[in-house]
């Protein structure tokens, strides 16, 4: 399948790109889902394939992870399920991934698509990445609010939402649609009949995730045995005193390893190539799921 997606892309960047979330309607007309809803609930099975399950009932929350073996234990509604980097499993729905490669490939993380049915979401909350939402088969409604402080909590351990909120966008998704949401503004999808929504997300990542993955590759490859020396050290007043000078450089040993180029650079390039979409969970620095 050959997606045409109907956007002006330097006026979305200008207008929109981590600035402001926009509902595209009919961004993708004639919208075609480019896996059903059984396919779906077939690759949750494969012990290689992230999945999850996701319930409410009575403001009661649950969080199971495949795989599955069956899904006949659950009933008709208030429930949805999960499947993460779709794009490495099933060559048609990546197809949905390239009308988005007017940003940078390194950029794109991966795609996510949610089965629900009547009532299923995830709950309110927000993420830390951008992510256009399609939707396919079926409607869901979205709500989002402004981007403001906000207190999160766990409704379960694997589970992270925050508060109600005002809604600056209120609308429902037909097949086609796009919602765009920059990383913090908090929104929350249920679907009003059984519904399938495919979420292309984006990677941030922080300072903490750069620099832990930058560890690990020195380790994996035995650099940075340069050790701190000091032939003419200074003297100072008390044997307790750090100096300036000797903070100043700790700090050179360690910018030395990474003012290298090359190996930065190959680092980097194994590092993009990860799918490090952010899971959801209170004990993790991850937010919930965008496809909610």
């Amino acid at each position: 399948m050959d997606y045409q997606l109907d956007i002006n892309w330097p006026d979305f960047i200008q207008r929109y790109w981590q600035k402001r979330p926009v509902v595209l309607k009919r961004g993708f007309k004639n919208f075609i889902d480019p896996i059903s809803p059984d396919e779906l609930a077939g690759l949750a099975m494969e012990n290689e394939v992230d999945s999850r399950l996701v319930s409410h009932n009575n403001s009661k929350w649950q969080v199971s992870h495949g795989p599955f073996e069956s899904y006949d234990h659950l009933g008709e509604s208030n429930w949805s399920l999960l499947v993460q980097a779709v794009n490495h499993w099933h060559e048609p729905s990546a197809a949905l991934m390239r009308p988005f490669r007017f940003l940078p490939d390194w950029r794109i993380d991966d795609l996510m698509i949610l089965f629900a049915t009547p009532g299923g979401g995830v709950g309110p909350h927000f993420d830390q990445y951008d992510v256009f939402i399609i939707q396919g088969t079926g409607r869901r409604r979205w709500r989002v609010g402004e981007k403001v402080p906000m207190k999160q909590h766990c409704p379960h351990p694997d589970l992270l939402q925050v508060e109600p909120f005002d809604a600056i966008i209120d609308e429902e998704l037909e097949p086609g649609d796009i919602l765009y949401i920059p990383p913090g503004f908090p929104h929350e999808g249920y679907s009003l009949e059984n519904a399938l929504n495919y979420s292309v997300g984006f990677r941030a990542p922080n300072g903490r995730e750069l620099i832990s993955g930058f560890a690990d590759y020195m380790l994996a490859h035995e650099l940075g045995s340069y050790r701190f020396s000091d032939p003419d050290v200074p003297a100072r007043d008390c044997p307790s005193q750090i100096l300036p000078s000797e903070v100043e450089g700790i700090r050179k040993v360690m910018l030395d390893v990474i003012n290298q180029p090359e190996q930065f650079n190959q680092w980097f390039g194994e590092f993009i190539s990860q799918s490090v979409a952010s899971r959801a969970g209170c004990g993790s620095a991850g937010t919930a799921v965008s496809a909610g």
